[in-house]
């Protein structure tokens, strides 16, 4: 049987769609399984052993070249589906933009969520089998599970986050930059400062303490990871901060990002990919949840511990906000200290 996997973006929710796989495989050894993706996260699955293709969209960069590159960009996109011919399509995104890509596929079963849980009501008109997740299904990998398990019913492998492989050549490379940097002795904890959101940060002054915190009470030497030249600008000041005790790890790709984050023993963030990404190569995580549903989106199960913000009208999924400040403030250094310690307790145990 040939399905194809239809999540698109953004980069946490395709890494909490990877239990999809594992429940996939475990109904059916012999199923192929495409996944359709944007271009910029298909590095994250690619050489993924439970998947046969990836097909990707660039919609972002279709539209920078205008409406013409757009058009083909889009035609070439839908023949490749139609060509291969899919017996099933599982549309996990629930939006316009996927169920246009799932109706044109020519799959005969097409499953999605039904009218109370798509995110835009036109994708109703692309499947043909509805699935309503039940109120338990309230984190965003049960709800993807909840359209898997309607399909094939007689899948086993239940995980709440990956599997999600490891390079072995950007590994040798994260191994050689430690390495270099003299990191290959004691726990090595990962601090991710930058969200999607501005209303999703933790405060910059809060990291700077925690990270003071971690060198003096602990003796780490903490690694900043960063994607943008406004996070790159916001880790500089936690290391100007701390006397430059601690290492601002180089911009990479996906497989290396996966590779540094699969060989810390803990990984802080709020609700970003790396947090996610963390959870899926099994290392440890605290997240700071702000404006976002812990429930719905952190890390579960053993090694995981999440905060949120001690507000009335949290989560409240605001993008900004008047009371942006207090909401980050909540959240305090002290507490996310104490995840960290009884974690760590937990680690080196």
């Amino acid at each position: 049987m040939k399905v194809l996997l239809v999540k698109v973006s953004a980069l946490g929710d395709v890494v909490h769609a990877l239990p999809v796989l594992a429940w996939l495989k475990s109904a059916d050894s012999a199923m192929e399984i495409d996944w359709l993706v944007e271009s910029r996260f298909a590095l994250l699955l690619e050489g993924h052993p439970l998947l046969r293709r990836i097909v990707c969209l660039d919609t972002k960069g279709w539209r920078k070249q205008g409406a013409g590159q757009a058009f083909r960009g889009f035609l070439e996109v839908i023949r490749q589906l139609r060509r291969a011919r899919y017996d099933l399509v599982l549309d996990l995104q629930g939006n316009s933009k996927s169920g246009l890509f799932t109706l044109l596929s020519g799959a005969p079963v097409r499953y999605g969520f039904a009218r109370d849980s798509v995110r835009e009501w036109p994708n109703l008109l692309s499947t043909n089998r509805k699935v309503v997740p039940a109120e338990s299904d309230f984190h965003i990998t049960d709800r993807y599970l909840a359209v898997s398990k309607a399909a094939f019913p007689s899948g086993r492998e239940i995980r709440t986050a990956g599997p999600l492989p490891v390079n072995a050549g950007a590994a040798a490379a994260v191994t050689a930059r430690l390495a270099e940097a003299g990191l290959t002795a004691g726990p090595l904890v990962i601090l991710h400062y930058g969200t999607t959101w501005v209303t999703k940060l933790w405060p910059l002054s809060h990291w700077q303490e925690l990270v003071g915190r971690l060198i003096s009470e602990k003796g780490l030497r903490p690694v900043l990871t960063w994607g943008s030249e406004s996070e790159l600008a916001a880790v500089r000041a936690i290391q100007e901060a701390n006397d430059s005790r601690c290492l601002i790890w180089p911009r990479g790709n996906f497989k290396e990002l996966i590779a540094l984050l699969a060989r810390a023993d803990l990984v802080v963030g709020g609700d970003t990919g790396p947090v996610h990404i963390a959870a899926a190569v099994g290392t440890s995580t605290v997240s700071i949840f702000r404006v976002t549903d812990a429930n719905r989106n952190a890390p579960r199960g053993e090694g995981h511990m999440s905060l949120s913000a001690r507000m009335e009208c949290s989560p409240c999924q605001r993008k900004s906000c008047d009371l942006d400040q207090e909401c980050g403030q909540s959240v305090t250094v002290a507490a996310v200290n104490a995840a960290i310690e009884k974690l760590f307790g937990e680690i080196l145990s």
